[in-house]
């Protein structure tokens, strides 16, 4: 439109221009070597514009003479140039719908075409890369390091090409010259964060991630999540070597991450030990109500040395009160409760979990039943109800399952890569251990309180053991029979009898044999079984699961 503007308004321009001079007529006479011209003005200045004209096309006729031969080898190669670029497209589609002999045809048209162009080489790498071809691969990389508009790009590929050979050092190499180079460079600053991390080297890790954030490689909650979890690895590995900064750390990682289970739980531990249990509790309790977790509880639970069972279970009551629904609040006040022996409050409170119960909740239930009623035979079924029933959650990276949080994955190295969840086919959780430790401490004692005179002797039933204190050689054996609990099945042989010794020699030693737990390694893991178990009895037979 403006264009059409302007020309409409030069069109009259030259439309009043000639207009002006035939209303001024004049004549025009010109004497010049003989020549004697005389004309009107308007005429003359008619043929001074077509002498103008022609002397322009003359000059560019004149001009496209010259330059032909300069104009076809342009023309050429622009064309080459379009073949070439066409065959770039086709190569980049080859690649993406992975047809190997169309993407490696494409990348040598490419480069015959037009040169080694920064995205010919990249066809050429990544036409190698899905060919499988890597040594091809690397040499493009390397080639793309020559020059400074592709050297981030050959560092990006020759890092990618070391971790899949897995070769650390190479591709921690190309992750810092890049980062050098670019410290902004999101998956460059990553991968020296990780290796670094994987080395120990925490405090080299977060100077990078400060490099990385100051270049705005990462929004300002990003930087405060990725702080707090490096913060927390710290406070993890010096926990034990430098109690005071591994403290001080946590503290910063809890107030950069509140919701950070691992850095809230060394805080809350670590500040309770040095006596600031009000900031400790403080710490605690937001960690808890934003993510309710065993490991919270726990720390929560022995903020205080010296408190009695009861004091605790008061406390855990007033933890758990802001979420009382949820399954770590219910299992946390319930294990507190039986420790209280308040064994109506954790029923009470088990009680809704019982239609779908997990392994912890079977397990508390087998705990409660030996610790309430000396109930063998009722604990026993709750422990194998626990074999088989739903997992717990546990610390979870890249489907690889954790006794303990880390700050990055040990299967990719990803930072922040675990998740408390449930494992997804895995068959139990670390978390079962500690519990059945638990479980087997109060099947112990339930078996010691239905044991009769210290006279007694040794019974041998389907899962429990009692072995005798060694007999005197003068004295002669007897074999009074012990009756099963209630809900035990009877024993199908009779042990040894037993000494009848004085009480203070003959107190027998009862042995629990438990279930295994999923993926129990095999005997050398049964931490079930006293020593006493593995050694061979004359007529005793071993006890068998659940």
């Amino acid at each position: 439109m403006i264009r059409l503007i302007v020309y409409l308004l030069i069109l009259a321009g030259v439309a009043f221009g000639v207009a002006w001079i035939a209303d001024r007529p004049g004549a025009l006479t010109i004497d010049w070597q003989g020549w004697h011209l005389e004309t009107s003005v308007l005429v003359a200045f008619s043929a001074l514009l077509v002498l103008v004209a022609v002397a322009i096309l003359g000059w560019g006729l004149l001009r496209l003479v010259l330059r032909s031969p300069d104009l076809l080898t342009g023309s050429l190669r622009n064309r080459r140039a379009n073949r070439g670029w066409a065959a770039i497209s086709r190569g980049l589609i080859a690649v993406g719908t992975g047809d190997v002999a169309g993407a490696r045809r494409a990348a040598s048209d490419a480069e015959r075409l037009i040169g080694r162009e920064p995205l010919t080489q990249l066809l050429a790498a990544q036409a190698a890369q899905l060919a499988g071809d890597t040594a091809a691969a690397e040499r493009a990389f390397q080639a793309m390091t020559q020059t400074a508009s592709t050297r981030l790009l050959g560092l990006r590929g020759l890092h990618v090409e070391a971790r899949r050979r897995g070769d650390a050092e190479a591709a921690q190499a190309a992750a810092e010259e890049a980062a050098q180079l670019e410290p902004g460079l999101i998956w460059a600053a990553d991968a020296v964060i990780e290796s670094r991390c994987l080395a120990g080297d925490y405090t080299g890790a977060l100077a990078m991630l400060e490099r990385e954030a100051a270049h705005g490689g990462l929004d300002r909650a990003a930087h405060r999540r990725r702080r707090a979890v490096l913060l927390a690895a710290q406070a993890q590995a010096q926990e034990l070597s430098d109690p005071a900064t591994a403290r001080e750390k946590a503290v910063e990682a809890a107030k950069l991450a509140p919701t950070l289970v691992p850095a809230a739980e060394i805080a809350g531990r670590l500040l309770g030990a040095a006596g600031d249990t009000r900031k400790a509790a403080k710490i605690l309790e937001a960690a808890f109500a934003a993510t309710p977790h065993p490991d919270l509880a726990e720390a929560y639970l022995h903020l205080r040395v010296g408190d009695s069972v009861r004091e605790r279970l008061k406390r855990m009551r007033a933890l758990t009160a802001r979420m009382p629904s949820h399954p770590e609040s219910v299992m946390a006040l319930a294990s507190a409760a039986i420790d209280a022996q308040d064994f109506a409050t954790a029923r009470s409170v088990l009680a809704p979990l019982l239609d779908a119960p997990t392994q912890r909740i079977c397990l508390l239930m087998a705990e409660l039943e030996a610790a309430e009623h000396n109930d063998v035979g009722k604990a026993r079924e709750w422990t194998a109800r626990a074999v088989r029933a739903p997992r717990d959650p546990a610390w979870v990276a890249d489907g690889f399952v954790a006794e303990r949080w880390g700050p990055i994955s040990p299967i990719t190295g990803k930072l922040d890569a675990f998740v408390w969840k449930v494992p997804p086919g895995v068959a139990a959780s670390p978390v079962l251990e500690h519990e059945a430790e638990r479980v087997r401490a109060a099947i112990q004692a339930a078996i010691e309180a239905q044991l009769p005179a210290p006279t007694a002797a040794p019974v041998v039933g389907p899962e429990i053991e009692t072995v005798a204190a060694p007999e005197p050689a003068d004295t002669a054996p007897v074999a009074p029979a012990m009756p099963p609990a209630a809900s035990q099945t009877p024993a199908t042989s009779q042990a040894p009898a037993a000494s009848s010794a004085p009480a203070a020699n003959a107190a027998p030693a009862a042995v629990v044999a438990m279930p295994n737990l999923p993926d129990d390694p095999g005997p050398e893991a049964a931490s079930f079984l006293d020593e006493s178990e593995s050694k061979p009895h004359a007529s005793a037979r071993p006890p068998f699961g659940v």
